[in-house]
């Protein structure tokens, strides 16, 4: 996820609880659902405390300016680029604080949490014989410590990984090649504006998940293919079977 410049003492403020609901907004194919590939922040990990505290601890020496829990909500709204530029740093620091990130979330990475739901919902695909990867901003020594603390690490055949921010689908193309993936039969899913873009220049499907960073609104407006509300909603597109045409609605 971006590093969002909050104020060092404020902690994100809890997620809304929010009505289940899967829209499926473009397709007018059925498609088998084979591999299911993962962003990480945000997404599988519940990284965004520690982030909040990193990034202000870094605010002086990166030029940028914290801000204050009140300005939560809006920067959910805003994309990557809008968030840059509200912060007022030079944009040729963003892939140094970006490393620096990664390098201070390492010393934290044992005591990162997953987001509430997620293990199960892992365990549950991979028992189902869907292939799992992760195409991340993240560093792949983060990753790969996060998932074998939380012994996951032998439910996913993949981790690649990038530092830029607006590089996603650069390592999205990288892992389809190499894993040689039928595009048809892929997912992405991720928290962001920035994972939905991604996923679209690369013609995935994509899903976006409402309990990372992005608001729901700013995801809708970004036409994913489904919008999450928890983890489990993740096992109801892979046990159709197919991504068809119709939506899925609270009952």
């Amino acid at each position: 996820m971006p590093a969002q410049i909050l104020n060092a003492a404020v902690s994100p403020a809890p997620r809304p609880s929010l009505p289940h609901k899967i829209p499926l907004l473009n397709y007018s194919h059925p498609t088998t659902v084979t591999c299911l590939i993962f962003d990480f922040d945000g997404t599988i990990a519940e990284t965004l405390a520690a982030i909040v505290r990193i990034v202000n601890q870094l605010a002086p020496q990166f030029g940028y300016s914290p801000v204050n829990a009140e300005t939560l909500a809006s920067l959910q709204n805003l994309n990557t680029r809008q968030i840059i530029q509200q912060s007022e740093m030079a944009s040729y620091k963003v892939p140094f604080l970006i490393r620096r990130l990664q390098k201070e979330l390492s010393q934290e990475i044992d005591q990162l949490e997953l987001i509430e739901g997620m293990e199960a919902t892992l365990r549950s695909l991979h028992a189902q014989n869907h292939r799992l990867g992760i195409v991340t901003s993240n560093s792949a020594r983060n990753v790969n410590r996060f998932l074998h603390h939380h012994h996951l690490d032998d439910l996913f055949s993949f981790v690649y990984t990038g530092t830029r921010l607006f590089g996603k689908s650069r390592v999205l193309r990288q892992a389809i090649r190499r894993q040689a993936l039928d595009k048809a039969q892929v997912i992405y899913i991720g928290d962001e504006t920035r994972d939905v873009e991604a996923a679209h220049a690369v013609s995935l499907k994509v899903a976006s998940v409402a309990w990372g960073f992005n608001s729901r609104a700013s995801l809708e407006a970004y036409r994913p293919d489904f919008l999450l509300t928890h983890p489990s909603e993740i096992l109801q597109i892979a046990a159709q079977g197919q991504l068809a045409p119709k939506a899925m609605t609270e009952t």
